[in-house]
């Protein structure tokens, strides 16, 4: 079986309040990119994982990995030999190990079925895997695990990752969240809602990571309709009227950062 781990974008992310847990309450508009990570499994006397692919040497420990984590709580039959071919950068904002844990839910769900506490399995792997498993543009509230429908006008959409190849991991940026409550998610559509939205995690990173600031101004220099940081950085995305502009935009880019031209979900 193959799969493709599709790369997550939030389109808006809007912290509301921190928790008692330690978490945050939050608002976000999860979209998803047609590329990504890609995975294939193939039946095995027990559990195997090979790391592959342009981002593979960062994941140094496969076992604890969340693919491993995510297969060995669900039914596989004796064994998968998984392999994985990792074309996302590593702690960047898209949901890399949750969309790569998302592709295994998948796969197992075409060949075995999912058991019935699926979606808790998926919550406790990370905040981000329940919407990864669907891939497809959703609202995201509590923790990011509870899923609500919206209408998606932007299916098809050309859009243009960019990372300056700078990893950033995700704590730190919410630790640097300055607490205030800017209000919540406005819109009827994917469009209206990411238009009039924000992402209150982009002034921490800018602190950690100031060439995300950089990378935002090069986007809006290339004619998008909108450009934003995604998730806690330092990947930021640009959404385009036709492919060509995207195109041009990715070709505009610096030679050493990262970056991926696709189309959303």
């Amino acid at each position: 079986m193959r799969e493709t781990a599709y790369a997550k974008i939030n389109l808006a992310l809007h912290v509301r309040q921190r928790r008692d847990d330690g978490y945050h309450e939050l608002e976000t508009l999860f979209a998803f990119v047609d590329a990504g990570d890609e995975l294939s499994a193939s039946t095995a006397s027990r559990d195997e994982l090979l790391v592959t692919g342009e981002f593979g040497g960062v994941l140094d420990d496969p076992f604890g990995n969340i693919v491993a984590k995510a297969l060995a709580g669900l039914p596989h039959g004796t064994g998968w030999s998984v392999i994985l071919e990792k074309n996302l950068p590593v702690a960047a904002g898209l949901g890399g190990g949750s969309a790569d844990a998302g592709a295994i839910f998948r796969m197992v769900e075409r060949a075995f079925g999912l058991p019935d506490d699926w979606r808790e399995k998926a919550a406790k792997l990370g905040a981000d895997v329940p919407a990864c498993i669907e891939s497809r543009a959703c609202i995201g509230l509590g923790t990011g695990t509870e899923l609500a429908p919206v209408l998606n006008d932007l299916a098809g959409s050309p859009v243009l990752l960019v990372n300056p190849r700078i990893p950033l991991a995700t704590g730190p940026v919410f630790k640097g969240w300055d607490g205030v409550d800017r209000g919540p998610l406005r819109g009827e559509t994917l469009r209206e809602m990411a238009l009039v939205g924000r992402n209150d995690l982009e002034a921490p990173a800018r602190d950690l990571v100031p060439q995300i600031a950089d990378v935002i101004a090069a986007l809006r220099n290339t004619g998008p309709w909108i450009a934003r940081m995604s998730g806690s950085g330092a990947t930021c995305f640009a959404l385009y009227d036709t492919p060509e502009q995207r195109d041009a935009a990715k070709f505009a880019m610096p030679p050493e950062w990262w970056t991926l031209a696709g189309a959303l979900r």
